[in-house]
């Protein structure tokens, strides 16, 4: 897991839950936090030399603006991460799951013109991601030496070949 440690109650709360997970599956987790690009470097020379089996990359703003570091590092080191965007698997990244950017740019839009119309933003609703997308990059799968099984694929939204 790849963390960011500015962020100490997200990261509290999503390590608390991951921990949970790994212990649940019998698998051990290991830690690496980044908030700036020194620590990214090294966060992801620490994986490689632990000889981590997967990454999870965390979903939060400071990853996304360094997406191509990350992407271009996991692929050095050979190590198959997954991340919150599918942006990251259209440049390269193994997998991703998580919301889908459009749909929410919609509810955003939605949102817009309601207010634009007259509604008070304190009468609309919350609204919460309803639609999330599976990702998977079958190229980037290859360089890895990964076979994704044709189970996953099919449940996958895209598969970026």
């Amino acid at each position: 897991m790849l963390l960011n440690p500015s962020d100490v109650a997200f990261a509290r709360r999503q390590l608390k839950e991951l921990e949970e997970a790994a212990r649940r599956i019998s698998k051990r987790l290991f830690t690496a936090y980044a908030g700036n690009d020194a620590d990214l470097d090294a966060a992801l020379g620490v994986l490689n030399r632990e000889q981590v089996g997967a990454l999870l990359v965390s979903a939060r703003a400071y990853f996304d603006t360094r997406r191509q570091r990350i992407i271009a590092l996991v692929a050095q080191y050979r190590i198959p991460a997954i991340f919150q965007f599918r942006e990251y698997v259209v440049d390269g990244g193994l997998m991703s799951y998580g919301s889908s950017a459009t749909d929410a740019y919609r509810q955003v839009g939605t949102y817009a013109g309601r207010i634009l119309k007259g509604a008070s933003p304190g009468d609309l609703p919350v609204v919460q991601a309803t639609k999330f997308e599976f990702v998977v990059n079958l190229k980037a799968a290859k360089e890895l030496g990964l076979a994704i099984p044709p189970t996953m694929l099919c449940r996958a939204d895209e598969v970026i070949e």
